[in-house]
């Protein structure tokens, strides 16, 4: 009992903490970007913080982990400069036809738990920060979920019959799941006979919620529309609906006085919708738990979360700062507990008339028909986001924990993505490197929702799963693969990297060890983790420049609409129309609802302003939203957007309907103007004007723009203010080298490049002032990206002296060998090869060396009798190959690690005239050699993995291929 009031006291204790701001530590930033080269920002950008760092998924694959791979793992984070990571304990070892890996403890379990308080107390320890996913797998659920508690479907039974008469037959049973079955309410119709040619109604699966929607969340604003009226239609739409209330006995028996004429009844009820837990470990299998009831959700906390929390005293809300669940992927969702009373609370009318929709019917026209379906829906979406995710963050708040779940797709499940959102502490997305499964763009990038919800709702960090594919395995090459989507990412809100996936793989699983199916392989197992720290490096500083208190710059807020599903993309879908060259936010209803007005601004209530607001292109509105956009506009807003032809909704009718009608007329006139523009009160509702013109117009020139783009290169940015300075991330997503120069909505202030690649800062010397804007050319290596910084003030009339910001390179000397190659011998191979020119180890005949995987390190020597003072010269290797990744050392001295293209490092103050000695360190993938071993028997291969080795994997050029030069650089 002591122990019980100790920890309530501490709960309370928290609580009090979180509501003073303890809880927002990681909100803290670092001030003082100052006006000095040396100021705060600018130091910790060369050697950002710990609290900036990368986390991770830390897979806990099938449970089978140990003590010791836990503290290696943790050491070895905090060593690459980690500020934490995310236990997911889970399955999928399997998938795509890889092998097992032994089973560890259940999640939950006595031994689980051991294991779980270890880790805690070792990240307490040193330091990082943990978050936990709370189930194995994901679709919240498990192997004690009764079919109670299960997510369901609507189940149907049709019957016809005669009357008069009156009737004491019993109704057919609807089809049932899982033997489980209750009735919902039995309903009654005049027959209609359906002509053959009429069209069902248009995607029923997905507006009646059996089913999700695209894995990406694509075009659900169709399900907002119906395929057209047809004339065969008239007689076959239902009317004079009766809802028979209490006249279904227990044994199923209908008591009915049955009207003369033939009449349909259809007995509705609800049963599991079959729905199972993904990807869990071992025994953790099971149905997943009702999403739109809090009865249950609580009862799963208090089974299994709360007592891992309980398990680890103060250091729950402490050290465990987070909670996850990843992304809805269960399927359909359609019926809950109480669903009937939700749905009349929310949208004001009884569902039961309507019910035969969801089963395909036609009720008084398709029109009516596709609205309820809306209604449906957009109930569901209100109550997964009230009883589930409110109910989670309520939940973990009583501890000082704050959840991310990954609760806004991208697989379109009955979901208002950005309103689950407004729960999280994190904004958790998710995006990916190119892989066979999610190939395209649009399949790939899904952060601008998430740091849209961090603007709207106020929060901090954006985060995402990182680097996910499927069907690579140890074949990334970070300078190719990672780098490009991460800054494609930040440049769209983008602040910490969430690895996928970090496997936990203990010594006795070897290596490289046991993996999960998919995600890039990133651990203490990959060749080339001793050398991968200045590529977390490189994510960190610009997770630390994102994550500084401070606006993001954005002109233009959307209105994404009130349809359920509703899911956000990429930054490129651009449904405002203002790229390039200005940003947006995506808004829902719920936090529009909240905008106000000031200065002729839109503001959000804590500050965050837009320019104007644009209206959905599909013209469909709530009337809460219309009423809104009046009131906005009345007090000095400018709306852009189509006159609204709709409500798709019978909430309030038909009243609702004759006051939308009206609400329109008054602010888009008769619609008659395919362009135009009027005044209301003292703002302006313009329509048929692209919103880049409107902008334009009222006097705000692009934020960012790309001018003398001879080779029309792909760049992008993100611009954010900083304690009034303004920050500016340019991402060159071009594989070529690429240059061009570049316009930028602010002037009187010295630009200044900040390189994140290598941490170094330079005041741009070439750049010009121009009509308000700054100008100035910048290069890029291949896959390049630079932060501009506009802090220290300068004269409008201030111009560079040079017409580039670029060191220009000249080869002076080929760094020809030959060539000493030092290998690993436990791999199969000689210690030592001479190469007297570079070429890949694949064309290399001596034993083994062909399937090499690991460190490579060559020597060679050379004089320069040429060196001058005051000269700048560089080491450029040239090609690398697989992994490109190298360490340099010249005459003993460590230059450091290099891990992009042209891989080029100073070595002016190391190069002596004569008899220079220089060594490179390349490492390739452990590919190579997991080919060399298919076929061979277990006992003679030199690695041990669960993962298939495909007949299709083909051996990777291998090492430094160079050629190696000794240039100068001015």
């Amino acid at each position: 009992m002591f122990s019980r009031i100790i920890l309530s006291s501490l709960s309370m204790l928290m609580v009090a903490l979180l509501s003073t701001g303890f809880f927002n530590i990681e909100k803290s930033g670092v001030s003082g970007i100052g006006s000095d080269s040396d100021s705060t920002l600018a130091r910790h950008f060369k050697q950002p913080p710990q609290q900036y760092g990368i986390r991770c998924w830390w897979w806990w694959l099938n449970g089978n982990v140990t003590k010791e791979a836990i503290t290696r793992d943790l050491e070895e984070m905090k060593l690459k400069g980690f500020s934490g990571a995310c236990i997911v304990d889970a399955g999928g070892q399997t998938q795509q036809g890889n092998g097992d890996v032994p089973e560890g403890p259940m999640f939950g379990s006595n031994a689980w738990r051991d294991l779980f308080v270890h880790a805690i107390k070792e990240a307490n320890r040193l330091g990082l920060v943990i978050s936990l996913n709370i189930q194995s797998g994901w679709n919240l659920g498990g192997p004690d979920v009764t079919p109670e508690e299960a997510t369901k479907h609507i189940t149907w039974s049709e019957l016809t019959v005669t009357g008069p008469l009156k009737t004491t037959q019993p109704l057919p049973l609807p089809p049932v799941h899982d033997n489980y079955y209750k009735d919902i309410v039995v309903i009654a119709f005049p027959k209609r006979y359906i002509p053959a040619e009429r069209a069902p109604i248009r995607s029923l699966d997905v507006k009646a919620a059996f089913k999700e929607g695209s894995r990406s969340g694509y075009d659900t604003e169709k399900l907002l529309d119906d395929v057209p009226s047809s004339i065969h239609e008239e007689d076959a739409v239902l009317r004079d609906i009766v809802v028979l209330h209490n006249k279904l006995d227990a044994n199923g028996k209908l008591q009915w006085q049955v009207p003369a004429g033939e009449w349909t009844i259809m007995r509705f009820g609800f049963t599991t919708s079959g729905a199972e837990v993904s990807t869990s470990s071992g025994k953790w299998q099971g149905r997943v738990i009702d999403y739109m009831n809090a009865k249950y959700f609580n009862r799963y906390w208090d089974t299994f979360v709360d007592p891992l929390l309980q398990s680890i005293g103060p250091m729950a809300g402490t050290t465990l700062r987070y909670l996850q669940t990843d992304s809805w992927e269960c399927g359909g969702i359609n019926w809950s507990d109480q669903f009937a009373e939700e749905f009349k609370k929310r949208r004001g009318y009884d569902l039961y008339t309507y019910l035969p929709i969801a089963a395909g019917k036609i009720i008084e026209n398709r029109e009516v028909s596709n609205a309820f379906l809306a209604d449906f829906r957009k109930t569901i979406g209100d109550c997964i986001a009230d009883n589930h995710y409110r109910v989670f963050s309520e939940r973990a708040a009583k501890y000082s924990i704050g959840i991310q779940p990954e609760s806004a797709g991208p697989h379109a499940g009955p979901l208002d993505g950005l309103k689950n959102y407004g729960f999280n502490e994190i904004m958790m997305s998710e995006f990916w490197s190119p892989s066979p499964h999610r190939s395209r763009h649009e399949e790939r990038f899904f952060v601008k929702q998430a740091s849209s919800a961090a603007h709207i709702y106020n929060k901090q960090l954006v985060g995402a799963e990182s680097f996910t594919t499927i069907g690579r395995h140890w074949n990334d090459v970070p300078w190719a693969t990672m780098k490009p989507a991460f800054d494609h990412e930040v440049c769209s809100g983008l602040n910490l990297v969430v690895l996928h996936t970090f496997t936990c793989s203990p010594k006795e699983m070897g290596l490289p060890g046991q993996e999960y199916f998919a995600g890039t392989h990133i651990n203490p197992n990959i060749t080339w983790w001793h050398l991968s720290k200045t590529f977390f490096d490189y994510l960190k500083r610009c997770q630390y420049i994102q994550q500084q208190p401070g606006t993001t710059v954005t002109d233009i807020l959307y209105y994404y609409g009130d349809h359920v599903p509703n899911i956000g993309h990429l930054k490129e879908h651009d449904p405002a129309n203002v790229l390039p060259g200005y940003d947006y936010d995506l808004i829902n209803e719920d936090r529009l609802l909240a905008l106000e007005v000031k200065d002729s601004k839109i503001v959000l209530p804590h500050g965050v302003s837009y320019r104007a607001l644009v209206l959905p292109t599909h013209k469909v509105l709530s009337l809460a939203a219309l009423r809104k956009i009046k009131t906005l506009a009345s007090n000095g807003a400018i709306i852009i957007g189509a006159r609204p032809e709709r409500l798709v909704s019978l909430s309030g009718n038909p009243g609702s309907t004759t006051e939308f009608k009206n609400i329109v007329s008054e602010l888009w006139g008769n619609g008659i103007d395919t362009v135009g523009a009027k005044n209301i009160g003292t703002g302006k509702i313009i329509w048929g004007k692209a919103v880049r013109d409107v902008l334009a117009e009222n006097g705000v020139p692009p934020d960012f723009s790309v001018i003398n783009n001879e080779k029309n290169g792909n760049f992008d940015y993100i611009h954010r203010v900083v304690n009034g300075d303004d920050i500016y991330f340019v991402s060159s997503q071009n594989q070529a080298e690429s240059a061009a120069s570049f316009s930028f909505r602010t002037t009187g202030k010295q630009p200044e490049l900040w390189d994140a690649v290598t941490g170094t800062i330079q005041t741009a010397k070439a750049f010009r002032e121009e009509n308000g804007r700054t100008i100035l050319p910048l290069e890029f290596d291949p896959y390049g990206s630079m932060f501009v910084v506009f802090r220290n003030n300068a004269k409008p009339s201030t111009a560079g002296t040079s017409t580039t910001n670029a060191l220009h390179y000249k080869n002076v000397l080929n760094v020809k060998g030959p060539w000493k190659v030092k290998l690993d011998t436990s791999m199969g191979v000689p210690a030592s090869l001479n190469l007297d020119t570079l070429t890949s180890l694949t064309q290399r005949l001596e034993a083994g060396v062909v399937n090499y995987s690991g460190k490579i390190i060559y020597t060679s020597a050379f004089d320069f009798p040429k060196s001058k003072k005051d000269t700048r010269y560089f080491i450029i290797l040239g090609n690398i190959q697989d992994v490109g990744i190298a360490r340099i050392k010249l005459n003993g001295e460590e230059i450091g690690v290099t891990w992009t293209p042209p891989f080029r490092m100073e070595v002016t103050k190391q190069l002596r005239k004569k008899g220079n000695q220089l060594e490179i360190e390349v490492v390739n993938s452990w590919r190579n050699r997991l080919v060399g071993d298919r076929g061979l028997p277990a006992d003679k291969r030199y690695t041990q993995t669960n993962i298939t080795i495909k007949p299709e994997w083909q051996r990777l050029d291998a090492g430094l291929l160079g050629p190696v030069h000794l240039a100068t650089g001015n």
